[in-house]
């Protein structure tokens, strides 16, 4: 084995619900990443990233494990990644690395680590289904869910997430400047040769509530634009995002609601930029940059008014798209872009591939560095990112998969069993027994056109259609929701009488949430 010195570290920053078109490097004139634009030009963007789920628990524990959810079994926020199942963190462990998190994960159940070998901060939300005290959002219970209430106490305020993420900023500096003293001790003293870290910083921004600082907010208000894709027409897309929008209260969303929730998301995803901006200078000051891989990503986005929809649970590519940012400093060429179809997963597999880890069995994922080491015919630097360490061309299947099943209170009876595959070009939203949405993002970007009733797309439909039936059964997922059902109820119970101990719940108060006076 390579001495420790010669093992990469990881940096891995994992936001939560954060739309990829709110940040510069992806294309945004308006927002303030400067931080994130300079992780992108030292690295790799990737530019068509898919999440596993366009909702938090069945996303998130599909990035740990490199399965889909119905691989996981864990469809829902209330659904537990079962601890057999090894991790990004297991597999980590297993190299040699000691794992270590700060701040969000969103697992449910008693295992909290799931691989983790320390973490800190921890979740604001409840370790357990049924778990007490319930979440208080104090003047703002409510708006951080699906609902039109989030929309109405929307603007300049204070949200208990940015107050977690802060601390989650200075736990991580701190243990970088730990990092970074232990090695200089190290080599002052010409000991033995430090350990690589492996280091995940877990936010909770941009997620709403629509909540900002009013600093932040004032960048934006009045000068954020209004959605620009038309709401959904009335009979021409399935009826679960007709149900959608008029359950959730979003048929009489304002368009002042609208541009005020916007102002406070860019002020968000700004704010969160700032606080990654610090763990990078963190990282520089301490001259841990050399050989660090910083991956920066998030569990899915979120649709801010964009075809009169909100939060996130389709799968427009405002909601299931990602970001996903690579950088490691004279390994992946710096401001290369890659427009091939990537999954979440992907980045898990890369991760494991760059610090020499084991594959994590199982798994769907891929390793992008083929696609970002090389310098060939549409390489790392080029627009296609195709090329491999040896120059040539690099074999990739330009696919990726997503799902959305629930059963929870803002599902229609009987729940939603629906999944995406994107492949080249196209997109198919199968939503079962309803009807389907297919997409052509070459020629139709905006998804304004459905051609899932278009005959001359009869054989793409069928050929995608038997793809993303291939392993997905929505009968037999069907079937093992209601069974999980049954099985919550009596550890929701369980959880209310016996109030277990919860080791990784940070302090969310009440007092930390709240809306400016009108001035």
């Amino acid at each position: 084995m390579s001495k420790a010195t010669d093992r990469p570290n990881l940096l891995y920053i994992h936001s939560d619900q954060h739309c990829p078109f709110v940040t510069g490097c992806y294309g945004d004139p308006l927002v303030r990443t400067p931080n994130l634009d300079r992780l992108a030009a030292s690295g790799a963007v990737m530019d068509a990233a898919y999440c596993p789920s366009p909702i938090c628990v069945p996303s998130r524990m599909s990035m740990l494990t490199g399965r889909h959810p119905f691989q996981n079994r864990a469809w829902t926020n209330r659904h537990m990644l079962d601890s057999s199942i090894p991790t990004l963190a297991h597999a980590l462990g297993a190299a040699g690395y000691r794992p270590r998190l700060v701040g969000r994960m969103h697992s449910i159940g008693p295992d909290q680590l799931h691989g983790y070998a320390e973490r800190y901060v921890g979740d604001h939300s409840p370790n357990f289904v049924g778990g007490h005290p319930a979440v208080d959002r104090g003047s703002l219970n409510g708006t951080a869910g699906p609902q039109h209430v989030s929309l109405e106490r929307s603007g300049a305020g204070q949200s208990g997430y940015e107050v977690h993420d802060e601390e989650v900023t200075e736990v991580t500096v701190d243990l970088l400047d730990r990092i970074g003293a232990e090695r200089r001790r190290s080599g002052a003293g010409g000991g033995k040769a430090p350990e690589p870290f492996c280091l995940t910083a877990g936010f909770m921004l941009p997620h709403p509530p629509y909540v900002a600082r009013k600093d932040d907010f004032a960048l934006y208000e009045g000068r954020v634009t209004p959605p620009g894709k038309p709401e959904l027409a009335a009979g021409a897309a399935p009826e679960y995002l007709e149900w959608w929008r008029e359950d959730r209260g979003l048929m009489q969303a304002a368009a002042g609601e609208s541009l005020r929730a916007r102002a406070a998301y860019w002020g968000l995803v700004t704010s969160l930029d700032r606080m990654i901006g610090r763990i990078l200078r963190a990282l520089e000051e301490n001259g841990l940059e050399e050989n660090t891989l910083v991956v920066y990503t998030s569990d899915h986005g979120d649709m801010l008014g964009e075809h009169g929809l909100w939060w996130k649970h389709t799968f427009y590519e405002e909601s299931a798209r990602v970001p996903l940012i690579l950088s490691w400093k004279d390994r992946i060429s710096a401001g290369a872009r890659c427009t091939r179809v990537v999954s979440a997963l992907d980045g898990t597999a890369t991760i494991l591939d760059a610090l020499g880890a084991p594959a994590l069995p199982g798994a769907a994922g891929r390793s992008l560095l083929p696609l970002l080491e090389g310098d060939g015919e549409g390489g790392a630097a080029g627009s296609g990112a195709t090329g491999g360490s040896s120059g040539g061309p690099v074999e990739w299947t330009d696919e990726a998969f997503s799902e959305y099943c629930s059963d929870e209170e803002w599902s229609p009876a009987g729940g939603c069993y629906q999944r995406m595959i994107r492949r080249d070009q196209w997109k198919l939203c199968y939503y079962h027994g309803d009807r389907m949405q297919l997409f052509d993002l070459k020629e139709d970007p905006q998804e304004l056109v459905n051609r899932a009733e278009d005959p001359a797309c009869r054989g793409i439909l069928s050929d995608l259609r038997a793809r993303l039936l291939e392993e997905w059964d929505p009968e037999q997922v069907t079937r093992t929701m209601r069974a999980k059902r049954e099985e919550q109820e009596l550890l929701t119970a369980w959880a209310e009488n016996t109030a277990p101990s919860e080791g990784f719940r940070w302090d969310m108060r009440p007092e930390m949430f709240h809306l400016d006076e009108p001035a």
